[in-house]
């Protein structure tokens, strides 16, 4: 998923909606759009439009948009409305420090499993070549990201998996950073492989190793880019 107008992405989220308008689903879906970069960092959530794409109350939008607040997806500025937020070094910091904790338990767990299916992280993978082969570099982060959603899914908890929903959303706000170029995301797209290799051989400490390895990498990445970004 690339950003595009919002209004037509949302348009289509709609359906899903009509029989669970509530708040909670519909900061679902902003938060899934969000993390597929359809809403960058910055950028203005401009109420009558999503409301009239969704279909939902202006009431239910405004208390979604509570509830991404409160996941520090969002923030409310006086006078001039609900934005997405923009991140700082310090939170690069702390996502991947939680990341590092969540997504390498969760290869831990996967190894007490039986018949590990990683069907999802081959879709994944195969996203993310097809979209580096059309040169949609944004794609590849999107896939990046659904890649990690997969990953925590092997730990078979739904509150795992839904923990890494809201951290690889608030991550996903770093990659403004990045400039969504080919440089960042390609190399990537090699590890996912060699890990599922590892996890597919179960060879979980491999795999547990080489992730550790990797979002160490992405951080100091992100973390360089965020530096120059903010240098004069």
């Amino acid at each position: 998923m690339t950003s595009g107008d919002p209004s037509a992405v949302l348009a289509g989220d709609r359906r899903a909606l009509a029989r669970a308008g509530t708040a909670e689903r519909v900061a679902q879906v902003l938060r899934q759009r969000i993390a597929e970069g359809v809403f960058l960092p910055g950028t203005r959530l401009a109420e009558p439009a999503i409301s009239s794409a969704l279909g939902v109350s202006r009431n239910t939008l405004r208390e979604a948009f509570q509830l991404l607040a409160h996941e520090r997806l969002a923030v409310r500025e006086l006078n001039r409305g609900v934005f997405v937020r923009e991140l700082t070094a310090p939170d690069i910091v702390d996502l991947y420090r939680i990341r590092r904790m969540v997504e390498c338990a969760a290869v831990r767990e996967a190894a007490d499993r039986d018949g590990l299916v990683l069907t999802d992280l081959q879709n994944a993978l195969a996203e993310g070549k097809q979209a580096a082969l059309d040169e949609d570099w944004q794609g590849v982060g999107t896939a990046s990201i659904h890649w990690h959603q997969a990953l925590s899914e092997l730990s078979g908890s739904d509150r795992v998996a839904g923990t890494m929903r809201q951290v690889l959303a608030e991550t996903r706000l770093f990659f403004v950073l990045t400039e969504n170029t080919q440089a960042f995301f390609e190399p990537y797209l090699a590890r996912h492989e060699k890990i599922i290799g590892h996890l597919r051989r179960r060879r979980f400490d491999l795999a547990e190793q080489a992730l550790e390895r990797y979002l160490r990498d992405a951080e100091r990445q992100l973390l360089a880019a965020y530096h120059r970004r903010e240098t004069p």
